[in-house]
């Protein structure tokens, strides 16, 4: 089985307790995460192994961050450390009418200032076949930009499979380039674009005319066009996948997904509405890995984004950034057995 590599930055989680506020108390959790890493640490719990391509700092806190992802068999045989910091970023968990809120603090960075010629793209790219990276890596800075399209070309060289989550972050693009234009630029190498209907308008300028697209109750029929429109200004594409969400509270979301495959086919996955939501961070991510576990041990689309669905959707009963499931129980709630009794 190949394995399925990432390129990302992990980082350093900084969460009050339960709801509170930041600072309200003394007490804040520490956990890591990041995009990619969330991707490869979850298909590790399908079975499905990857390894994770990044830079931290050469001191404990870099090797926690290690340790954290080796703790799920990720390969992190290809992690630069080198001297620096490791990024932070801050959650507050909201409540009700109350947003969660995200503050960032992770300028100057390893993997921010790592050169893209301390990668060793044509090693890390050795027996694997899947490459996944997200929106939000390039926007770190100049030097990962540049490293980003180096690896999207090494992969392609090498022949691998190459999804991309747009993953917009607007607070991140400081250094000159836009989101936009950068993004743009990676469509071509990739494969399996993983976005939202809000995504794809901002970042590829490409939209339906006829839709009210300021509320978020646009029917089926507008993503199959949208869908279609994307896939022709990109050819290169054989899936497009994308999430679609509906924001009752901050606690009660509804979450569903649309694909569009290789042979043109488009398919919906079952809505599920989802009540008293523990931690929504990472849903997005987990939405990704079991896409990617889906298309790569499903035969058909819709099987795939089936799974992809129920693992972001349990995603939003788990603590932390990573979806610490197995495929079993993905598959259980997929099949409508998983229930909220004890299991004995």
């Amino acid at each position: 089985m190949k394995r399925v590599m990432a390129f990302g930055e992990i980082l350093l989680r900084l969460k009050p307790q339960n709801h509170e506020r930041f600072f309200q108390s003394k007490d804040m959790e520490c956990t890591f995460g990041g995009s990619e890493a969330n991707v490869v640490a979850a298909l590790s719990g399908f079975g499905q192994p990857g390894g994770f391509v990044t830079a931290v700092p050469d001191n404990a806190i870099g090797s926690a961050a290690i340790s954290e992802l080796r703790k799920y068999n990720v390969d992190t045989s290809f992690i630069i450390k080198m001297n620096g910091r490791l990024g932070i970023y801050f959650l507050e968990t909201g409540a009700g009418q109350r947003p969660s809120n995200v503050i960032y603090d992770r300028e100057g960075s390893c993997i921010a200032r790592a050169d893209n010629s301390v990668y060793d793209w044509k090693h890390a790219f050795e027996d694997a076949g899947w490459f996944h990276i997200s929106g939000i890596t390039p926007a770190l800075s100049e030097t990962t930009y540049k490293a980003v399209m180096a690896s999207l070309k090494a992969a392609k060289e090498a022949g691998l499979t190459v999804s991309f989550d747009i993953n917009l972050r607007r607070k991140l693009w400081k250094y000159g380039r836009t989101a936009e234009d950068v993004i743009k630029e990676m469509m071509p190498y990739v494969d399996v674009l993983i976005s939202n209907e809000e995504h794809i308008r901002l970042c590829l300028g490409i939209s339906v005319p006829g839709y009210d697209t300021s509320t978020e109750g646009l029917p089926d029929e507008y993503f199959e066009k949208l869908s279609e429109k994307v896939k022709q200004a990109y050819p290169a594409l054989s899936v497009v996948a994308l999430t679609r969400r509906r924001t009752y509270t901050t606690d009660i979301n509804d979450f569903s997904a649309l694909l569009y495959d290789a042979k043109n086919t488009f398919c919906i996955s079952r809505t599920y509405h989802i009540e008293n939501i523990v931690d929504r961070i990472g849903g997005g991510d987990a939405f990704s890995a079991g896409l990617i576990y889906g298309l790569l041990h499903y035969s058909e689309s819709k099987d795939a984004l089936e799974f992809a669905a129920a693992t972001a959707c349990l995603k939003h009963t788990i603590p932390g950034d990573i979806a610490l499931l197995s495929r079993e129980e993905v598959e259980s709630l997929v099949q409508s057995s998983a229930s909220s009794r004890f299991l004995r």
